[in-house]
């Protein structure tokens, strides 16, 4: 089992990883499949089910998948450009991807909210189809975005193709339990492996480059949620607090008797700031998901600006830990709202988060994992259940929460020898049945919890 560090952390757009970047990356995929049919396509049709629909419109859902329709990729998007463009469809009702003549697609007429049962493969599915010049449907494919940003058809869904099928790694591990023993056998961090096993896909250079710049635009996304005012899109009028209250910190620094509970107040304006630009719809890190997107940086800049002795040198090392412990919950469980619920997004990240810290302060192996489980066990149960279907309330402060608890987790760990009762491959496990168990209505689909029962209009 080998996931990359670049498919646990993407650089994308907010809302969503797996309500807008997964639904742009299936309408690119479905471009590339028409570019393979023999007859000429006329025109394009789409429809949104399950969580996609359901809290679609707050997740820009509909937005991504025009967008995805004309061309647009969120590793390079260009918000200016995409709104021009936008307006120019919705008033033309044409689409005009690379290598094809306008394609006949008016948003209002061919872009369909389903509400009823959710496609078989995963609660996020959506169905792509090219028509003829008669308007009839000549091809279609249905798409599922898993999380993540993680697209696959439902002919890979049938197929497993959910599983890496590239040349070996030498250190493949698939379970907690198997990371460890490798650990301890050939006497490596799990950072080391996790390098080792990238090292045998891509160059050095590439992933320094790749690693890097992951922190850089993470760390860009800070600093942009702490110096930004004002309302948040969507219809909720949350305001942004992310800088009030950082300003706020920097007034008090120099005051003495500070409470020591204050740094907690630093590191959930870190998370949030990240996630009021990731519902701003900005760019962003999935870590592993937007919805989670605060957690895993927020828990890096506590690191960087308030632990002694820190180094930006050791955000790599951070980075392929925490990818690490995200590949095992992805693999054995879900790093999706919809499918289990926010233990499988927030709990994700907070466990990745918690490795991390855990890792570049010195933490051994089995306290490493210590402190993932920690991390995990804490975020059981959790739902997800946004209100108006908007990654905003409960989910900014939420991510703040999560970077609590990940410090919290990796300085526990740390305290003992890493001998601990609960393994995190059962963390994983339960918290998979956990989500299996859990209803429909708090997963993603706005139709439980807080989502109905804060008034939001």
């Amino acid at each position: 089992m080998f996931l990359s560090v670049f498919d646990m952390f993407k650089v994308g757009i907010g809302p969503s990883s797996s309500h807008t970047i997964g639904p742009m990356v299936a309408a690119g995929r479905f471009l590339d499949h028409l570019r393979q049919q023999p007859f000429e396509i006329r025109g394009l049709r789409a429809s949104l089910h399950g969580s996609l629909a359901f809290t679609g419109v707050g997740h820009a859902t509909d937005r991504a998948t025009i967008l995805g329709l004309a061309g647009f990729r969120a590793e390079d998007y260009d918000a200016d450009k995409a709104d021009a463009e936008l307006a120019r469809i919705m008033a033309e009702g044409t689409v005009q991807p690379d290598g094809f003549q306008p394609l006949v697609f008016k948003p209002k007429e061919h872009l369909e909210f389903d509400y009823g049962p959710a496609l078989p493969g995963h609660a996020n599915g959506m169905i792509l189809m090219g028509t003829d010049a008669q308007g009839d449907v000549v091809t279609q494919v249905t798409y599922y975005s898993i999380g993540g940003g993680f697209v696959l058809t439902e002919d890979e869904v049938a197929a497993g193709a959910d599983k890496d099928d590239g040349p070996p790694v030498p250190y493949p591990f698939k379970s907690a339990a198997e990371m460890l023993e490798m650990a301890s056998k050939n006497g490596l961090s799990i950072a080391q492996m996790k390098r080792q096993n990238e090292l045998s896909r891509r160059s050095s250079a590439d992933l320094n480059h790749g690693l890097n710049r992951l922190w850089q635009v993470m760390n860009d996304c800070i600093d942009r949620g702490l110096a930004t005012n004002g309302i948040l899109p969507g219809g909720l009028n949350v305001k942004r607090r992310a800088k009030g209250i950082h300003d706020a910190l920097k007034a008090e620094a120099g005051v003495n008797l500070n409470a020591p509970h204050t740094i907690n107040d630093w590191m959930s304006t870190y998370a949030m700031a990240v996630n009021e630009e990731n519902a701003a719809g900005g760019q962003v890190v999935t870590a592993p998901t937007n919805g989670a997107a605060g957690v895993v940086p927020a828990t890096i800049r506590y690191y960087l600006d308030h632990v002694p002795g820190a180094s930006v040198s050791k955000v790599p090392d951070f980075l392929l830990t925490a990818a690490a412990i995200g590949g095992l919950v992805k693999f054995n469980a879900s790093i999706s709202g919809a499918e289990a619920g926010c233990q499988a997004e927030v709990g994700s990240a907070a466990a990745m988060a918690a490795a991390g810290l855990c890792a570049v302060m010195g933490g051994t192996p089995e306290q490493i994992e210590n402190a993932a489980e920690i991390a995990l066990e804490h975020h059981l149960g959790m739902t997800c259940d946004p209100v108006r279907g908007l990654v905003q309330v409960p989910c900014i402060e939420r991510n703040g929460l999560g970077a609590i608890k990940a410090v919290s987790a990796a300085s526990l760990s740390m305290r003992g020898d890493g001998t601990h009762l609960v393994p995190l491959d059962a963390a994983i496990e339960t918290m998979r049945q956990t989500g299996a168990d859990m209803s429909e209505k708090y997963k993603e689909t706005a139709l439980g919890g807080l989502a109905v029962n804060v008034p939001n209009c």
